[in-house]
């Protein structure tokens, strides 16, 4: 493993580079936390660079990782090197660089999923994927307009989620509206059924919008089916979207508990 503990270093300058913009569409990213990077290795997804806390290696957590990772994909920094990579304020002394999967979208889409529609929070876009991943979905779709799916804000709210769905990025959802084989169920407060009184399929394709816009009208227009979540109006004027999202998947899986979805191959595939 090699030691880095110089800023001038070029190898250490890259890094720098990197973590001012990871995640970025189409480039490399940063994992943080011991977490994620425990799931990344278990999912057997490769890694490109594996970044260690020089002072903390002895840890049995780190040491149990670098113990993974070939030699000459680790790097050692000084801690103060460390830190200056770190999108956190307390670190857990690993990073790891890696090439976020871009998973080809089938020609069909016949098992449940998750879509959604010019989601600009990255904590709620990281909300939604772990809530997706919880509920047994295992595709999501994101319209341009989101918050990329793998920058580390991102990645640090979903927890991991990401190694256990097919992530699409950048997706027109109206010509992916033309390759569902299930139902297409939008939450929207305009002209649906409560959420408790409709028929919910046990598999669709759920859509989730703008946190101020809502589901784009041309996508509602071509829903099978409009939800929406009965509230105090009163108090609240409208549920966080990552919060409607949890109600609505959760309620569906209550539901139809005894069955269970199709399932897609992860981040991998």
């Amino acid at each position: 493993m090699k030691a880095l503990s110089s800023r001038e270093n070029p190898r250490y300058k890259t890094l720098r580079a990197l973590a001012g913009h990871a995640g970025r569409r189409g480039e490399a990213t940063l994992l943080e936390g011991v977490h994620l990077c425990q799931a990344w290795l278990d999912r057997g997804l490769p890694v490109v660079q594996a970044i260690f806390d020089a002072d903390r290696l002895a840890q049995p957590a780190l040491a149990a990782l670098a113990a993974r990772v070939p030699a000459a994909q680790a790097v050692a920094l000084a801690p103060r090197l460390l830190a200056g990579l770190e999108s956190v304020e307390t670190g857990q002394g690993v990073l790891f660089v890696v090439q976020p999967p871009a998973p080809a979208l089938p020609a069909r889409l016949a098992d449940a999923s998750l879509w959604l529609d010019r989601v600009q929070d990255p904590g709620n876009v990281g909300t939604l994927l772990r809530t997706a991943a919880a509920a047994g979905i295992r595709r999501v779709l994101l319209s341009a307009g989101c918050a990329a799916a793998w920058s580390p804000k991102v990645l640090r709210s979903a927890q991991g989620a990401h190694v256990a769905l097919a992530i699409h990025e950048q997706v027109d959802l109206l010509a992916a509206r033309t390759q569902l084989d299930v139902p297409l169920v939008v939450s929207t407060l305009e002209a649906a059924e409560d959420l408790y009184d409709a028929e919910l399929p046990a598999a669709c394709a759920w859509v989730f919008g703008h946190e101020g816009q809502g589901v784009a009208p041309a996508l509602q227009a071509v829903a099978d089916r409009r939800i929406r979540i009965a509230h105090d109006a009163q108090a609240v004027e409208s549920l966080n979207v990552a919060a409607a999202a949890a109600i609505c998947l959760f309620e569906q899986r209550r539901r139809h508990r005894q069955g269970s979805a199709p399932a897609v191959a992860p981040a991998a595939q």
